[in-house]
């Protein structure tokens, strides 16, 4: 019909009104599970990198921790935990994906120590904080504005996921929240399409999106993927 131009559902909410709706929630997660596992990334990364000895020792293996626990069983656990709410879904999806980004950012921080102007600034006289800050950070910026477009729709998919399994907000509408109101509904045995393809069709292309604009990314600010291409 003319208002509900996807169907409704079962219960006779408009399909595209939540799609909308929910593709203002699933990015808002997305994008703020992002920042957070970013600022976490980039600062163990930096401070393990530079700082090395012990602290590097201790923070590799926490990262390393993280990476071999599997992603999906811990985010469980900790949704479960702390309740299911937007914000403690963020925070899941965030304090669970900052570690391959502080490895990457360590393995680029011991690189930027051996350059020729941070030696010299050290030598000069510098203190860390200074150093870390006027060479450090922005000689990593560029990995970590191609990681940040990679690791949103990582995000989304997790979203998605934990809503599936009924553990996002139930007071807000997002993708996967209505992939699983559909999946309970039984619209895969009733082949209601209309229920649960524009959900999933929606997660689809804004994850290649994302994936495509950071690949993107990626070959441009290194030039040995710009070479090979």
């Amino acid at each position: 019909s003319e208002h509900a131009p996807l169907g409704t559902d079962n219960l006779g909410r408009p399909v595209w009104d939540q799609l909308v709706f929910g593709a203002r929630v699933s990015l808002l997660i997305g994008v703020a599970a992002t920042l957070i596992a970013i600022v976490i990334g980039t600062l163990v990364g930096v401070a393990a990198g530079y700082l090395g000895g012990w602290i590097d020792r201790l923070l590799f293996r926490l990262s390393e921790w993280f990476l071999v626990i599997p992603f999906l069983p811990l985010a469980i656990v900790l949704a479960a935990i702390l309740g299911p709410s937007l914000r403690n879904i963020i925070f899941v999806i965030g304090i669970t994906s900052w570690a391959g980004i502080a490895i990457l950012i360590r393995a680029q921080v011991l690189t930027l120590k051996q350059r020729l102007y941070v030696e010299r600034s050290r030598a000069l006289g510098a203190s860390g904080r200074h150093v870390m800050g006027r060479h450090i950070l922005p000689g990593v910026m560029p990995l970590v504005l191609a990681n940040t477009t990679l690791t949103v729709p990582i995000a989304i998919l997790s979203e998605t996921t934990l809503s599936f399994l009924g553990l996002g907000d139930p007071t807000q509408v997002s993708w996967g929240s209505m992939l699983e109101d559909a999946f309970s509904a039984g619209a895969l045995s009733q082949e209601a399409l209309w229920y649960y393809v524009p959900p999933g069709l929606a997660v689809l292309v804004v994850v290649l999106s994302f994936t495509f604009i950071g690949r993107t990314i990626e070959a441009v600010l290194d030039p040995r993927l710009r070479g090979s291409r």
